[in-house]
Parts: C-alpha cells; structure tokens; sequence
C-alpha cells in the first residue's frame, strides 16, 4: 500500500493523482473504495474533493506550508517604509537599512533583505554566472600587452538595440570596433579575433568588465588570458571608456542607427581615428605611429 502522504508533500505527482482520485469518485465510485485504491484515508479524498474546482480537474496543487501569522513577523508600515526607500533611493539593503534606523525603525539588516526579496525588489544573482579572481595587472610596454574590450549599448527604438564593440591597444593606442544585433559571447569572440587581424599582433591579455557576453564561456574560448576590471572602478578601463565616448560624439551620433551602414561607415572613422588624430595620452602623437614605433624597435 502507498505510504499516506497530507497536503504538503513535495511530490510533483500529487496533483495529478489527486485529481484522478476525484474524477473516479465522480464517475461513480465511492469514496471508500477510490480511498482504498490510491491508498489514502478517505477523508483526505473528501478534503479533495472539496478543493476541486472543476468536474474533472487536470491537477489539484498543494497548499503552502506557510503559517498565515508569526508573533515576530514584521509590522505592515514597517514594510511599506522597506518599500517606500527602496523605490525611492533604488539603493541596496545596507542604505535602506540606515535610513530606517535613523527613523528609528528597529529591524535587522537580514529583515530588509528577505523584505525586497519577496516583494521582488532585488535582481537575484544569475546562476551562471561565477565570481572571478582579479589578477595583477600587467605591465605594459609593448603592442598586445593589454588590450580593453567593452560594448556599446545604442537604442534604435523601444523594443530593439544596436550593439557595438569596441577595443584598444592600451599600448598604441589602437582601436577597433563594430556593430552587431545581438551581445552574446559568440560575436565578442568573432570581434576580438577580427580585431586581432585588423591590428596584426598577437594580444597577450585581454580586459573586460562584467558584462554577460564576456563570461566564463567567453573566457574559455578565446584562448587569450582574460581578466576582469574591478567592480565599480571605471578608471581600470579608463582608456576604453574614453574611446567609447570618443566614438559616440564623433561618428555614432550622426548616422542612422542600422548594422549595416554603422559597419560600411565604421571603416573610415576608424582609419581617420588610427591614422590622422592627434592623442594626447601618445604625446600627440597617432596611434600607427606608435605601433610603427614598437614595431622598428623590434
């Protein structure tokens, strides 16, 4: 006989059993013997057949173990001011938490968290996304070093994004880029590599942030050390970040924001960016003539 089970099992098939067992009584079988067959007390299918909606339901679900009260349970108005600060400020739990103690609000900082939590105010961290470890950075001293890589959101319209990457050789200041559909870890590893034919050197360590399309797939297959700029520290892509400003004021801002034309009109820029501006952070000097530099040095 079937071990009895109450109405707060985890089994995923006591749904549908319990609906069989209804739809047997309500064919004619007595809830006696629809008891005795699945193996339950017969009040339980009684207490099924009260929570049966329709006459032949599909599946009965399980009530939630939940208590409906808890003497330490927090007080409605202190959850609407966890609310109120947190659509307010859009801060993490630490912040709300210091505003409401200075409204002398007594509630712990574990409280606030479980509060957001389930009034589903806080972004859960991705499964699949991993911590990573942030490594000395290297010196650099010649073409390949270090090279940053990031992307460019553009708004084409409310539904729809353009996206562009962008890199640097923070060495010659060399830069590359290009506008794709879609940001996912395939097309930053087709850009990294076209970059790497584009500039003809080989790239030694690459650097990103956190971005999803530079995750740990990307790290594995793109066979060149990676690693990651610090949390919150724009400065460790300092020259990137300017790049990308760059870029927007003087060539995505005039165009119309389509693939293919940003990729046909792209070239140029690029050409006039490497070839003919004038850097102050190279002496005022291009960036072919600094690869040109390196490269009669080796």
């Amino acid at each position: 006989m079937q071990k009895r089970k109450g109405m707060y099992t985890k089994n995923p098939a006591m749904p549908r059993l319990r609906a069989k067992a209804v739809i047997m009584v309500r064919s004619g079988v007595s809830v006696r013997q629809t008891a005795r067959y699945f193996g339950y007390h017969p009040g339980t299918v009684s207490k099924w057949m009260k929570r049966a909606r329709f006459p032949f339901p599909a599946r009965i679900g399980t009530d939630s173990s939940k208590p409906h009260y808890h003497p330490n349970s927090l007080k409605p108005e202190i959850i609407e001011r966890i609310v109120y600060w947190r659509r307010k400020t859009r801060r993490c739990s630490e912040v709300i938490y210091e505003y409401l103690k200075r409204e002398n609000i007594s509630v712990s900082l574990s409280s606030v968290k479980r509060t957001l939590k389930r009034e589903h105010l806080i972004r859960k961290r991705s499964p699949w996304k991993r911590w990573h470890s942030y490594p000395e950075k290297p010196l650099i001293l010649n073409a390949g070093d270090l090279v940053c890589v990031d992307t460019i959101h553009l708004m084409k319209d409310i539904k729809e994004r353009i996206y562009v990457f962008t890199l640097i050789d923070l060495y010659s200041r060399l830069a590359y880029a290009k506008a794709f559909k879609k940001s996912n870890t395939k097309n930053a590893r087709l850009f990294v590599l076209e970059a790497k034919e584009y500039m003809n050197f080989d790239f030694k360590n690459i650097q990103s942030d956190h971005g999803s399309e530079f995750s740990t797939h990307f790290t594995e297959r793109i066979k060149i050390p990676h690693r990651h700029s610090r949390v919150r520290r724009p400065t460790d892509n300092g020259c990137l970040e300017r790049f990308n400003r760059t870029i927007q004021e003087e060539f995505l801002d005039y165009i119309p924001k389509n693939v293919r034309i940003i990729n046909r009109r792209i070239v140029e820029y690029l050409r006039y960016y490497n070839n003919e501006r004038l850097h102050l952070g190279i002496g005022l000097k291009t960036p072919i003539q600094m690869l040109k530099c390196f490269q009669g040095a080796g």
